[in-house]
């Protein structure tokens, strides 16, 4: 199959284009619950135009064909020719799907294939109001939503229509289309700056590559890769987007930023010159400092800037799921609407492209486990319409994330039982589990309560994946759980992955980082307060019975003879007390990734205010195994 011979047009194209066909989803899902909404028609319309449009620029003539039958359809609609019915959404979503599909192809460079007879026969059977039923297809369309790309450089909708492209020509033409020449002709005479760092290239020379500082670089745009995966293959597949869209405002202040530190650096220079003269005088030394506290300063503004610019709105990723709720609810017969709250909470774009996977199992589970059908809700006098909020808010330097179903909440008694059943604990262990501790069976890998394996869920996979990725954000979950009235599970995760927060302690007279949010506080060790259980050492605090850990024996290290000092960590539900010879202090550090190298417990490393190697610990994997 042939390719495009504009590879810089066609990537221009798909980021566009992709963040229209993001917007129609969401529309379309608002649109079934108000069909009458002319604004809605009309958005919906315009949409599936502009896809056209580039898209014939582009000769993707099955890509184009589809847009032009489905398009039709919502003029047929706009004019109230039509009434739209579930049996004509359900096409239309295949539609999309097909779309999503057509897409993938294009990333790899590739003409898409046409869609199915079925579907463009099924648009045509709406077209003409003889739909009886929706093309099968219309089931795949679950796994097809594509929730892997959160951002782009080029902005879309009514943003792009505001732009200007060499001489103020419009990027819209008077007809809504885009001027794709006039996009491509912008873009290729405006280089996108992005700032990249020096990664450590092995442990014997971690500390020099750390030191070395990032540097400003103009990126070549490059073609995406090409995948193994076929047309058909899921979203999961998908690249990550390397892009990111930053008000320009941001990049104002990150400009003025740096002029000022430019500036600073030169009455630096100059002052050091003096001195190394012998000529500083008191004032000069006096000088110096206010200028070391001016630099001090302005490098901290910076820094902020620069993690504001990484900042991204929820929004992007929440407005995905409510086509995913709605293709899986209509597959299972039931009624369930997706509310979303706090779509404009920030939080860094790393950590938005992270949460995909969790967010796709914990709503597809909502959904599936957590909504009863029409008839048990009816049947125990609650609304027909099930009800799914996804909310996020910033509480500090975290993200709360909330997924809250009005279902027919967990049972701990199942939930146990059906962990003894596959072998997950054995009857010992799950007689001594609280309720919380039951809830949390769900994480265990392997664990489901479906004894029917469905193409949605059944398999035992999903919650642990769903736990592992949020430990791997240095994040937390929590559930709640009210039998007959619903369940929650809430998100805990810090708002950038970049600047961590860490407490600095000593072994002997190397220094190690462990992430503040790990850390609950410090414990004075008293050697006749240790107590032995099963052979361990512990202390109590508070009446609860932690394990004492010497942190030296976990990383391989001897250990040292010295007094300890104890610091109370959690990860996860696993509470300890790692005894460290001594403490350092608290710091904000920019973690680095040993690449090629990945010892266990270490997640990076970064530079002390000596310029020394500092390696920073991962507690959940020194915990493994204890």
């Amino acid at each position: 199959m042939s390719g495009f011979a504009d590879v810089e047009l066609l990537q221009d194209f798909l980021t566009e284009a992709g963040d229209l066909l993001e917007d129609v989803d969401s529309k379309l899902v608002e649109l079934e619950q108000r069909p009458e909404d002319a604004e809605l028609l009309a958005t919906v319309f315009r949409g599936f135009h502009t896809i056209k449009g580039g898209a014939g620029f582009l000769e993707a003539t099955h890509l184009v064909e589809l847009c032009h039958k489905t398009e039709n359809l919502f003029d047929k609609l706009r004019s109230k020719a039509l009434l739209l019915t579930s049996e004509m959404m359900d096409c239309i979503l295949a539609a999309t799907g097909e779309v999503h599909r057509m897409f993938a192809e294009m990333r790899n460079n590739h003409q898409p294939a046409a869609a199915p007879d079925e579907i463009l026969l099924a648009l045509d059977a709406a077209l003409e109001g003889r739909l009886d039923s929706a093309p099968s297809h219309v089931g795949d369309a679950v796994d097809q939503v594509d929730v892997g790309s959160t951002a782009s450089t080029v902005p879309a909708g009514k943003e792009a229509a505001s732009m200007a492209g060499p001489a103020n020509q419009p990027l819209h033409h008077d007809n809504g289309d885009l001027n794709w020449q006039v996009l491509y002709e912008s873009l290729t005479q405006q280089a996108p700056q992005a700032i990249s760092s020096q990664a450590v290239q092995a442990a014997s020379m971690a500390t020099q590559a750390i030191a070395k500082q990032s540097e400003a670089a103009v990126k070549p745009k490059t073609p995406a890769p090409k995948s193994k995966a076929g047309p058909a293959a899921s979203s999961s597949a998908t690249p990550k987007e390397n892009s990111i869209r930053v008000d320009t405002a941001r990049f104002d202040q990150i400009l003025n930023l740096s002029g000022e530190i430019g500036l600073t650096k030169n009455r630096l220079n100059c002052l050091f010159e003096l001195i190394s003269k012998n000529n500083a005088s008191e004032e000069s030394i006096k000088e110096l400092d206010s200028v070391v506290g001016q630099l001090d300063m302005l490098v901290s503004d910076l820094q902020s800037a620069v993690m504001r610019a990484r900042m991204q709105p929820v929004g992007r990723v929440f407005q995905k799921y409510s086509r995913l709720a709605r293709d899986v609810s209509r597959q299972l017969g039931k009624d369930v609407e997706l509310v979303l709250e706090g779509a404009e909470t920030e939080v860094d774009k790393s950590i938005l492209e992270e949460l995909n996977d969790p967010l796709v199992h914990l709503v597809r589970n909502a959904v599936d486990h957590g909504i009863e059908t029409i008839q048990d809700r009816i049947a125990v006098g609650k609304t027909a319409k099930g009800t799914v909020n996804l909310s996020a808010r910033q509480t500090g330097d975290h993200i709360v994330i909330e997924i809250q179903d009005d279902g027919k909440g967990m049972r701990p008694d199942i939930i146990r039982e059906k962990a003894i059943e596959k072998g997950l604990i054995s009857v010992d262990e799950a007689g001594q589990l609280n309720t919380q501790e039951c809830l949390q069976l769900i994480f265990l890998p392997g664990f489901s309560t479906k004894d029917q394996i469905s193409d949605i869920s059944g398999r035992g996979v999903g919650m642990d994946v769903v736990k592992t990725n949020i430990l791997r954000l240095n994040g937390r979950i929590e559930i709640e759980s009210e039998s007959g009235q619903g369940s929650k599970i809430t998100i805990f995760l810090p708002l950038t992955l970049a600047i961590l927060p860490v407490l600095m302690l000593k072994l002997e007279e190397q220094i190690y980082s462990l992430p503040l949010s790990s850390v609950r506080e410090i414990i004075p060790i008293e050697a006749n307060k240790i107590q032995e259980v099963n052979g361990k050492p512990t202390l109590v605090v508070r009446g609860e019975v932690i394990p004492l850990l010497d942190l030296a024996k976990l990383i391989g290290r001897p250990t040292s003879s010295k007094n300890k000092v104890g610091v109370l960590a959690v990860s996860g539900n696993k509470a300890c007390i790692l005894a460290v010879d001594s403490l350092v202090g608290q710091d904000e550090v920019m973690i680095k990734p040993l690449d090629g190298l990945k010892p266990k417990g270490v997640a990076g490393a970064t530079l002390s205010g000596e310029g020394n190697l500092v390696l920073v610990l991962e507690l959940r994997e020194l915990l493994e195994g204890t």
